[in-house]
């Protein structure tokens, strides 16, 4: 084992997943493969409440993956929570999130980490890093959906990000604890870091189709949910006090 296993992890990859059970282990080893010999860094999964072979997958897996880390909800409770109990469990102080279905590339973390830790070290709590995803490999259907969301996000939210749906984000622990939780809140981060009254730098990245397994959500159960989440954060927004630092002692 080296220094480096025995550091304290610098960046967590945060997973959520529910029945992803035949994804866990070739994106686990891209995860691996993209961030060994870089920085220290550990791997949270939260299962939310699978009633596959996830768990068991995941438990075997801990035997090849040491920094695998696991969370399991007893009862489904969506992705935002599930990506909040995966934040609130890692110990690193930087977070970078996946969706668990093998879309999101895992060669694409170094570069937006590299982006991010070009900031000094005292702007990293305001700063996400957000993915851009190219050449969308899903049906018209969803991409068309996504284009119309992003557009209508854009417009009312004003949060400076062409794809604020893609599941891959980076950004410090302590930002993400800061913020105010709500289901479904994991699709306005991008907003919700601009309301602290920080950036947001969006990268672009690869995107793959999905080789495996099939989407737990569709066109309609998102957009019935996303129109009144809009509304609540425009709320947000409007009730937000930043307050300005004068002296520090």
């Amino acid at each position: 084992m080296s220094d480096k296993d025995l550091s304290p992890p610098r960046i967590a990859v945060v997973v959520p997943v529910k029945n992803e059970a035949d994804n866990i282990l070739p994106l686990l080893g891209e995860i691996t493969a993209a961030l060994s010999d870089r920085w220290p860094f550990e791997i949270v999964y939260v299962d939310d409440g699978s009633d596959d072979e996830t768990p068991a997958v995941l438990a075997a897996a801990k035997r090849d993956f040491p920094q695998l880390r696991l969370v399991r909800h007893r009862e489904s409770c969506g992705q935002s929570q599930a990506v909040a109990t995966g934040v609130k469990a890692a110990r690193a102080p930087y977070i970078a999130t996946l969706d668990g279905d093998g879309q999101n590339d895992p060669a694409d973390i170094p570069a937006l980490f590299e982006r991010f830790l070009s900031a000094s070290e005292s702007d990293r709590d305001l700063l996400l890093i957000a993915g851009f995803r190219q050449k969308r490999q899903d049906n018209g259907l969803r991409r068309l959906s996504s284009k119309v969301a992003n557009g209508i996000r854009a417009s009312l939210l004003n949060d400076a990000t062409p794809d604020s749906g893609c599941g891959l984000k980076l950004f410090s622990r302590d930002a993400f604890l800061d913020m105010p939780r709500f289901n479904h809140m994991h699709r306005f981060l991008p907003a919700l870091m601009i309301r602290r009254g920080g950036d947001v730098v969006s990268v672009r990245v690869n995107h793959r189709p999905r080789e495996r397994g099939v989407s737990k959500y569709g066109l309609w159960n998102r957009l019935w949910v996303g129109i009144v989440d809009l509304f609540g954060v425009m709320w947000l927004q409007r009730r937000a006090s930043v307050p300005i630092i004068d002296r520090r002692d």
